[in-house]
């Protein structure tokens, strides 16, 4: 079972499955070029990583 359900009626438009994922991506890098944290900005960009798996590129095509 994933973390994030992506066949929640939440994840059905497009710009909300791309939006999850690059969201903490771009804090990671806010994390990493002006605050100066790396440990955070490591995880931020795992989150981000992962939703933008779960929910654009390992998607099932009929949903």
């Amino acid at each position: 079972m994933p973390l994030i359900e992506p066949n929640h009626p939440f994840f059905k438009p497009v710009w909300r499955r791309w939006a999850t994922g690059l969201v903490p991506i771009i804090w990671a890098g806010f994390e990493l070029v002006w605050l100066g944290n790396p440990i955070w900005a490591l995880i931020f960009a795992g989150f981000g990583a992962y939703a933008l798996w779960v929910l654009v590129f390992n998607r099932p095509a009929d949903s």
